[in-house]
């Protein structure tokens, strides 16, 4: 199975974070996840978040890197395990600043509009975390393409992940799709 790895250059503009979902869309359309998939509208909302973060909290430039599976492609044994691998694989996002401030997870209260970005980094990805990258860090997010599946099973197919509504507990946090 083929990995699409990409990158793109983020400047420090809160209109970039609308540039970034819109780049991640597109490229999310050349791979073997599929646009309608809820998978593909997690990963955007994961990069709103990252990228969101990154213009907000540093005022500096940051790259914003993806790792993805390519498209399926009929090459092999032709016995469907580039469809399967495909299935199975883990998409990484990666934003990289200048910022060595490590990011800091808020409780935020009812009424406040911010605070509530890593909270939901952590509830939609299955791993994420950070580390030093030269002057700066590098915050990352994995989410397993199969999980994301599994967990689509569940709603009938018909009806967009976003519209199936009832809450999903994570940890000491609980999110509602309305």
């Amino acid at each position: 199975m083929q990995v699409l790895q990409v990158q793109l250059e983020v400047r420090p503009d809160p209109a970039e974070v609308g540039r970034a979902r819109r780049w991640v869309r597109s490229r999310i359309a050349g791979s073997a996840i599929g646009v309608d998939e809820s998978l593909a509208e997690t990963l955007i909302l994961l990069v709103s978040e990252l990228v969101t973060n990154a213009v907000v909290h540093t005022g500096s430039p940051a790259v914003l890197r993806l790792s993805l599976p390519g498209a399926a492609t009929d090459a092999g044994a032709g016995d469907g395990t580039s469809a399967e691998a495909a299935k199975a694989a883990t998409v990484r996002l990666e934003v990289a600043d200048t910022s060595a401030r490590p990011p800091r997870p808020r409780c935020a209260d009812g009424d406040e509009t911010n605070g509530r970005g890593l909270a939901l980094v952590d509830g939609l990805a299955d791993r994420w975390g950070w580390s030093p990258e030269g002057a700066g860090k590098r915050i990352w997010c994995e989410v397993d393409r199969s999980s994301a599946c599994s967990a689509n099973t569940e709603a009938s197919d018909a009806t967009p992940a976003a519209y199936r509504g009832g809450a999903t507990a994570y940890e000491d946090l609980a999110y509602e799709a309305v």
